[in-house]
């Protein structure tokens, strides 16, 4: 298996950023997600330098949704990183982290007037996604005495190799304006005395491991930016989304690195700029590549039942890591107090939760498990802990933050109080 270079196995246990899983599990108990923040900027600087020696503006916007850990969010804004928010609670975690609201963009397909406010209130840039909602905002940018900035979310109709649930450039897709409309978008927003056009953006789905559909893309933006500059519209940046993926399957999986991004798209983005004779930022939003290898999910062996197949019941399940049973996603798993033994035997990992859809790695050759083994699963960095919930009244577990020699709690472990208190007796139950 090909691990990344936060991840090692010593003396027979899995290391994560020179820690041992198995006395991190000790300490902190089990389940727990631990992450590795060196990795984390880390891959922030590859994508920051490989874009930055091709093209002189660019922005890199970490994409919230992915972790929203509020310490991660304060670790990328310390090296200048912005975000991708897509609610008005990311907006208010990003800004509490210290990112500069000038580096943010409020994407999302469904804002509420709360939502379009807070963005008001904070000088905030919105990526509008249909034309009623630009009237919103234009209403709400007028009552604050404000002009808003925006740029439109195109639908670029492109078909990428991803699942269908996160292929999000489609032309059925829920989100954006069909990329034919939008030069009669920008009209009409030019035509809004509490808006002013900035930008344009576009996102084409995530997990994707092939650069081909993002230099599709960014072909089809510069296209779309030169309609719109015709218009009057001063570009001050071009948002390329994020989505590049990870090899979620160690052993087979390739997966484009920011080099091999920015050589597909830049040259694209750059003839295409000097082209329009225009020199707007270039803004990528990624968040699975630059979080998801970070951090593991380790979890307490519960059980070993021989059923139809050799079952291991793990203290994990979906309610902390949802993906496998929401997209049948792959993710490794290491027997982290035996990392160095050979797979002896085929074995199902089965998390504790009321659903027969529990189960977080079928049918992998491990060495032999028994209960109080500790299971480690990895590349939990995104979509793990922001996904999860706390469904069979299942308080959700801790998370530890790693740096060089320090570890430290980043969110505590949840209780029954933190799940019941925000419940209320009605008052003819008192």
């Amino acid at each position: 298996m090909n691990l990344p270079p936060h991840l090692t196995v010593r003396n027979g246990h899995l290391m994560i950023g020179g820690f041992d899983c198995v006395d991190l599990a000790r300490e902190y108990g089990t389940p727990l997600y631990v992450t590795d923040e060196a990795r984390v900027i880390g891959r922030y600087h590859e994508y920051k330098k490989a874009l930055s020696a091709e093209y002189p503006k660019v922005q890199v916007l970490y994409a919230a949704k992915a972790n929203g850990n509020l310490a991660l969010l304060r670790s990328l804004a310390a090296e200048g990183a912005g975000a991708d928010v897509f609610s008005s609670g990311e907006l208010r975690l990003a800004l509490q982290a210290g990112m500069n609201p000038a580096k943010l963009l409020f994407n999302g397909s469904s804002k509420s007037q709360s939502d379009l406010e807070l963005a008001v209130q904070h000088d905030i840039r919105v990526s509008v996604d249909s034309i009623e909602e630009l009237h919103q905002l234009d209403s709400c940018a007028r009552n604050a005495g404000k002009v808003a900035k925006i740029a439109f979310r195109v639908n670029p109709a492109l078909e990428v190799p991803t699942h269908p649930k996160i292929a999000t450039g489609l032309a059925t897709s829920k989100f954006g304006i069909a990329h034919e409309k939008i030069p009669a978008a920008y009209r009409e927003a030019l035509g809004c005395k509490g808006i002013e056009p900035v930008g344009i953006h576009c996102h084409i789905g995530s997990q994707i491991l092939s650069v081909e559909p993002f230099a599709r893309a960014a072909d089809v933006m510069i296209r779309i930016a030169g309609e719109i500059t015709s218009l009057g519209v001063k570009l001050e940046f071009i948002d390329l989304g994020g989505g590049l993926g990870i090899p979620y399957h160690h052993t087979s999986d390739v997966a484009p690195t920011a080099a091999d991004y920015a050589a597909a798209v830049i040259p694209i983005f750059r003839e295409g700029v000097e082209r329009l004779g225009i020199t707007p930022e270039l803004w990528v939003e990624p968040g699975r590549s630059l979080v998801a290898d970070s951090t593991v999910l380790l979890t307490g062996v519960n059980s070993v039942k021989a059923a139809h197949k050799k079952i291991v019941n793990v203290d994990a399940g979906f309610n902390l890591i949802i993906r496998p049973a929401m997209y049948d996603s792959y993710h490794e798993v290491i027997v982290a107090d035996k990392a160095s033994e050979k797979g002896s035997d085929i074995y199902t990992i089965a998390g504790p939760i009321c659903e027969t859809g529990d189960i977080l790695a079928s049918d992998r050759t491990l060495p032999r498990i028994d209960a109080g083994d500790i299971i480690a699963v990895l590349d939990a960095g995104a979509y793990g802990f922001s996904m999860s919930s706390q469904y069979n009244s299942r308080p959700r577990c801790p998370e530890v933050l790693l740096n060089g020699s320090q570890k430290a709690l980043m969110r505590r472990a949840e209780t029954i109080g933190d799940i019941t208190t925000t419940m209320q007796v009605p008052p003819w139950q008192q």
